[in-house]
Formats: C-alpha cells, structure tokens, sequence
C-alpha cells in the first residue's frame, strides 16, 4: 500500500492513524496495546506477535472516550473552582475589612485615651496651681508683716540713736519722749515669728498598675478553626424532646486537623425546615476551642440543624434532626441537663386560655383579637419566619420577614402596601433580617443577624448606608431612643450598642452571663419616655431596664408558667404611661406589667393561640402587634391604655 503522509506539527517517534512507517513504506493500521505503540500488519506478526493487537481506529476511539471522560471531569471541577475563588476573595475582602476596622478602633481608642491622659494633666497642673496660691498667699502675707514690722523698728532704733547722741534740749526732751513710747509699742508688738504654713507640696502618682494596664491594653482575637475539619457531637445532633433543653458539643480544628485551644470562634446554629426557623438557642464558649449549641424545639418533627463556622457548615453539617414527645427516661433525663448545671432546665409551650387568663371583667387590659394577617409563603402578604415588628406614626406596620429577606410594610388596618429587600452578602441586601424600627426622620433601619450589620433604608425602601459592621456578631433587634440613636441587640456578643445614624458607635454595655448586667442570649429592646432601654434577656429569662449609659435600674421575671415568669422573653414593647408589654415566647402568650416590673395582665390569645410570639410593638393607633412565627402571620389586639 502506498505510504501517507506525516503530520507537520507531529513530534511523536510512533505512527498515528494510517501513517506510514518510514523504512518499510508500510502503513500502521493496528495497535498493540501491551507497548503502547501502533504497528502495521508485518509488526504484528512479527516483534508484536504475542502482544494483544487490535484495530487502531477502535484504540483511538477508546483512548479518546477516556480523554473526553477525564475532560468532562476536569471541566466539572472548574464551578467548584470558582465558587471556592468566590468564597476565599470573599473571606480575604472581610479579613481586609476587618483589619481596617481594628486599625480604626485602635487609633481611635488611643487618641480618646490621650485625650483623656491630657484632660487629666490639666486637671492636676489647676490642682497644682489652686494648693500653692493658697499656701503662698498665707505665707507671702506672714512675710509682709514681719518686713513691715522690722522696717519700723528699724527706722525708730535709728532716730533714737540719733536724739541720744544730740545734745540735751527741752524740745529734744519731747522728741525724745515720743520715740520713747513708740518703741515700747514696737517692742510689745505682736508679730507672726512662727511660720503659719508649711512648705509641702509633693505629687503623687500611682502609675505603676496603669502602666502595666497599658502593656496588656487591648488584645487581637482570632482563632485558626476552620469549618471543614472542626466536628459536632452529642444527642442534640439526631434527637431531641419537645420542650426539653439539648445539647451539641462543636469542637473546632485547624486545617491539619489539631484542636484549637483558644475560644472566640464565630459560630451560628440554626434548627430549621426549608421554610424557616423553629428554634431559638445559645452558643456557650469554654474558651478552649470548645463550645455548646443548647436549643429548645416546641414542636415535633423531622428538621435540620445547621451548624456554621465563619458563615461555612462544619463537617456533616446540616445534620437531620428528629424531635419527638415521648422520650424514654434515662434518655430524657441526660438530654434535660444543661450542660454544667447538673440540674434539670424544663421549658413547655401553653396557650395563653390555658395559663389561667383572668376573665374579661377582671382584666384591666381590652384584649380582643381583631385582626390576624399572612400564612406561610413567599408572596405579598405571606411569610416564611416572621422576626422583628415595628410600627410608625404615620400609621404603617413593619414586619422582617425573615427566611424570604425582606421587610413587608402594612396600614395599620392590615393592608398590605409594599415590600422591600434583595437577599444577598453585599451593603444594601438583607440575608437574615431580624429586627426592624422607625427612626423619627422616616428611616427604616433593619438589624440583618446573618450579614452581621445594620442596614439603614429610606422610608421607600431605598438603601442608605449601614452601620454596626466589624462590630456586630450577631444583631436581633433594633430601636430608637429619644436622641435619634439606633439601640441594637446582639444576641451573639450578648451586648446592647448604641449607635449614632452615621455609625459612630456612642457607647455599649453587656456581656455574656446571669448577672444583673450580663445577659444570655437577649433578643430585642424598647425605649421609654426617660429613654430608659428595656431588654428582654432570653435564657436569663428575664426583662431589664437600663439607663442610657447600661447601668441597671430594674430587673423583672423568673423562669416558669405564673403570672410575672417567662420561658424566654422576646419581643418588647412600652407605653405611654410606662407600661411594658413582653412576649412570652415559650408559654406562648403576651403579658403586661407596670413600670416598676409587677404583672398586670395577660392579652387573652385564647380565640387564636400564638406558637412562639417574636417582634412586638404598639401601632400608632393604640394597637398591640406582635408576630406569631410559628403561625406565620402577624395579629394585632386591642389595647386600652
């Protein structure tokens, strides 16, 4: 046969698809797949003869059958390739942003406290000035005196000796007599020869503990965990009772692996249907790298728990969560403990008829249901996990539909008029909105738990700026004090931050704990007539009112079913004489008390029981409002002020 021709750009020694061989003039029509090579007819059986041969056009297309496959396979890595480029710019662009904030804080920090160091240095230097006039005053007068007094003795000694040594003379008689009596006057005189102050002025500084204050002033938190090797254990990952406290353990490690020693990780659990959340929880620190998610769910059911690390699933997260009503009793028993209590924490959900409602004559509150609005969806007028309300003056009804990450607004009659939000990562979309408040000039302003900030909207819903970013961890509710400054709830960080519109933070105040000034998980606030801040402290299971700059005034409620208990607080409202409504979530039920924290009543839900009330608030027109999320839909009662 006649021999083809070679390929141009072939650097291959082995023939390709009917190539000839150069010395034979023979074309390759076969391959051995043994060596690797194509052969022609006289190869294969001669040198290739007990080599498995085949048609060369059938190796091709195998080969390239496998070279399409491992492409495909390539090709499919590249979205994973890209979305984890998106991720880590994303990680790398918060890092960045970060680390200007803390620059910021830092310099900021620093100049206050050199402005505070200055302020003092005047304040010791008038200090100074003050003492030592005082003393010097005392003196110089002493010392005038006693100069006046020696000039006059002085001055009378030398006329004396100036008439004695004159000659005798009637007139010098009575000169002589006159100086005389003056120097029995001065001689008798009384002058201050003790000195009638003392010379001490010394200073003293006890600067030793300051500067070594200064040397630890100020620490840079991180840790090194990474979502994809730490690991979450315990019962609280399969099962749990409704009603009953349980327990995951997160133990967080390093890319190679290594446990982390240190807390301070950013950790966020969710119990949840594709819909929304039904559970709310707290993350606990050990501050060794270990941490507790405890939850409560009130309702049975198969869900999923979500359990984060830097906004990533950790490893096997979301993990399927079965939560029944019959637990066996060794098992309730272990899963009933709060971890390092050693004692039981039971929780239950009651309708508000069933927690004995005094009856309507006896009640001092006109309570009746009068409207409810919204089922569970994704349209205009529905929700998916309603958090935060508010309410304005000009007679509108705000709802932070929180899984559909946006703000719904509604008349006060329950018409709906608009809606806005985009959800998303980036200023200006919401991901998690949780709270929401009116700010007197019209702004809308919505705490975004997820995004970790404070978005800030016009009154059209168009975005304006944000606030509260790098500082935030964990933002649930949003209010306005009398000085237009927005009052945020970390539930998180457990602190309450006060910030000016623009951002500036004015001052914060709260940690986590069960003190008067901690807090555990603490969910929304309210601002009285005296702005006064009122906080719903959830695990603590109670309500505190501070003064605005965080010391406490007051501290109400236990945990329990009677009349002044909670099952963990939420949302808050207050009116004009003083009264504080609240939230109940866990007994599922709304309770009112007076200023001073002693119960008043109840606001009978009986007709239409609520199922985990959150956002509560007082329409323009006297109306109470509170969002019934397990129910997905917002109702609004009668209320007699």
């Amino acid at each position: 046969m006649e021999a083809g021709q070679p390929s141009p750009d072939s650097s291959s020694e082995e023939c390709t698809v009917l190539e000839a061989l150069p010395d034979k003039g023979l074309v390759t029509e076969l391959y051995c797949s043994g060596c690797e090579v194509c052969v022609c007819e006289e190869c294969a059986s001669g040198e290739h003869a007990d080599h498995p041969t085949g048609p060369l056009l059938a190796a091709l297309e195998t080969h390239r059958d496998g070279l399409q496959e491992r492409l495909t396979a390539a090709q499919n890595r590249l979205p994973q390739i890209s979305e984890a480029l998106v991720s880590l710019r994303d990680i790398l662009q918060q890092l960045n942003n970060q680390r200007a904030l803390i620059e910021e804080d830092i310099h900021v920090s620093f100049e206050e406290l050199h402005k505070t160091l200055d302020v003092r240095k005047s304040v010791l230097l008038m200090e100074l000035e003050v003492t030592y006039g005082l003393k010097q005053k005392v003196l110089q007068a002493q010392l005038d005196t006693l100069l006046q007094g020696h000039r006059g003795i002085a001055d009378t000694c030398t006329q004396t000796e100036a008439a004695l040594s004159g000659g005798a003379s009637a007139a010098s008689l009575q000169a002589e007599r006159g100086l005389g009596e003056r120097l029995g006057e001065l001689a008798s005189q009384g002058l201050p020869f003790q000195a009638e102050e003392n010379d001490q002025l010394d200073l003293l500084m006890k600067s030793e503990g300051l500067r070594k204050s200064i040397h630890k002033l100020g620490t840079i938190i991180t840790t090194s965990a990474v979502a994809s090797q730490s690991e979450a254990s315990g019962v609280g990952l399969e099962q749990c009772i409704v009603g009953l406290p349980a327990c995951v353990t997160i133990t967080t490690r390093d890319k190679a692996g290594g446990p982390c020693r240190s807390g301070n990780a950013i950790l966020s659990a969710e119990v949840c249907t594709p819909d929304g959340s039904v559970a709310d929880g707290e993350i606990l620190d050990y501050k060794n790298g270990t941490y507790d998610f405890v939850y409560t769910v009130n309702k049975e059911g198969e869900f999923s728990l979500a359990l984060r690390l830097y906004d990533q699933h950790i490893k096997g997260s979301p993990f399927r969560l079965r939560v029944t009503r019959s637990p066996d009793p060794e098992g309730a028993k272990r899963r009933g403990k709060s971890p390092g209590s050693g004692s039981k924490k039971k929780g239950s959900r009651r309708t508000g008829s069933a927690l004995g409602t005094p009856r309507r004559k006896e009640n001092p509150i006109e309570d009746d249901l009068i409207f409810r609005i919204g089922t569970k969806g994704r349209n205009k007028g529905e929700f998916t996990n309603l958090q935060g309300v508010s309410a304005s003056s000009n007679g509108r009804i705000l709802i932070a539909d929180s899984n559909n990450q946006c703000v719904q607004i509604f008349s006060n009659g329950g018409e709906f008029k608009s809606r806005f939000g985009v959800r998303g990562r980036s200023p200006g979309q919401l991901q998690r909105p949780t709270g929401v408040a009116v700010h007197p000039n019209g702004d809308i302003i919505i705490a975004d738990y997820d995004n970790k900030w404070v978005s800030i909207f016009s009154s059209e819903g168009k975005y304006k700026a944000k606030l509260g970013s790098g500082r935030l961890m964990g933002p649930k509710g949003v209010s306005v004090d009398q000085n237009g400054h927005v009052i945020v709830v970390d539930n998180k960080a457990c602190t309450v931050f006060i910030f000016q519109p623009t951002g500036k933070l004015v001052s914060k105040f709260g940690s986590r704990g069960n003190g008067d000034k901690q807090f555990a998980g603490p969910h929304f606030a309210a601002v009285n007539n005296n702005n006064e801040i009122i906080v719903t402290d959830f695990h603590n299971h109670s309500v505190k009112v501070f003064t605005p700059e965080g010391e406490l005034l007051l501290k109400f409620g236990s945990n329990g079913e009677g009349n002044g208990q909670f099952n963990a607080p939420t949302g808050v409202a207050v009116d004009v004489n003083g009264n504080i409504i609240v939230a109940d979530w866990g007994n599922s039920r709304i309770q009112v008390f007076d200023g001073s924290g002693s119960f008043l009543s109840y606001i009978n839900t009986s007709a239409d029981p609520l199922y985990g009330p959150q956002g509560l608030a007082l329409t323009s027109d006297g109306h109470v409002v509170v969002a019934d999320s397990g129910n997905h839909c917002f109702k609004v009662y009668r209320y007699l002020q």
